[in-house]
Order: structure tokens, then sequence, then C-alpha cells
């Protein structure tokens, strides 16, 4: 449940996903910086970080 909750949320609010995710690290200002700056590399980012990009998550 909480995996369908983070999709929404990195689709909906992609620094939100990332957060949820990764917690606040590097990756989360990266993503709120490219969200601010126009959404679509935003959510490239978000999407990338969370389901693509290797590593473990920061919150259990």
């Amino acid at each position: 449940m909480l995996e369908l909750i983070t999709l929404i949320a990195t689709i909906l609010i992609p620094p939100l996903g990332v957060a949820l995710k990764k917690g606040l690290s590097t990756d989360f200002w990266i993503n709120l910086v490219l969200t601010l700056l126009f959404f679509v590399p935003g959510l490239i980012h978000g999407i990338y970080v969370n389901y693509l990009k290797g590593g473990g998550r920061a919150i259990a």
C-alpha cells in the first residue's frame, strides 16, 4: 500500500514522493529545485530516483 501512495505522490508532487522513499537527502533537494524550475524535469527525476536508481530506503 505504501508503494502505491509513493507512486501517486511521485506523479502529483515529485518532491513528496522522493521524500517518502529516500528521506530528506540530496535527491530530495535536487528534485525540489527541478520541480520548482519546471514540473516535468522534477517528475522525471522523481521516477528515476524512486524506481530506476539502485539503493535502499532511508525510511523504514
